[in-house]
């Protein structure tokens, strides 16, 4: 068998539960079945995780394709050291719920800080205009 450089080592990996970090910011955790050359990964039993502060919750997504050019890191889990975690889990709902407010509060934070910017003369380009230049 023919297999790129770098791709060789993650077939040791195959079956094997993960932590995948997305260009996104979002985290999957899941078993790699499969991956390519492009570092395209098939995840099987994932789930979504989602961090607020000193609380997580895991939201089940199946199985889950992702692009290599979505993967920003990709690392083996302990199965021995998983459950060792100061973190607390919490429901779904629970979340979902402390993720919304923790964007309201940033996007509030913002706000504010544009504002002063503002009105001491200055300003900041705004994201989506960045890509124009």
């Amino acid at each position: 068998m023919n297999y790129m450089p770098g791709t060789a080592s993650l077939i040791e990996d195959i079956d094997k539960k993960h932590l995948v970090l997305l260009r996104d910011g979002r985290t999957l955790i899941g078993f790699l079945r499969s991956i390519d050359q492009f570092a395209n990964l098939v995840l099987h039993q994932t789930v979504e995780r989602i961090h607020v502060g000193r609380k997580y919750g895991d939201i089940p997504r199946g199985i889950f394709v992702v692009r290599g050019e979505n993967v920003v890191l990709l690392g083996e889990i302990d199965l021995e050291k998983e459950s060792d975690t100061p973190l607390q889990q919490v429901s779904i709902e629970e979340i979902l719920e402390e993720q919304r407010v923790e964007q309201q509060t940033k996007l509030e934070a913002e706000k504010l800080k544009v504002q002063a910017l503002k009105d001491r003369g200055l300003s900041i380009p705004r994201a989506d205009t960045l890509d124009e230049y």
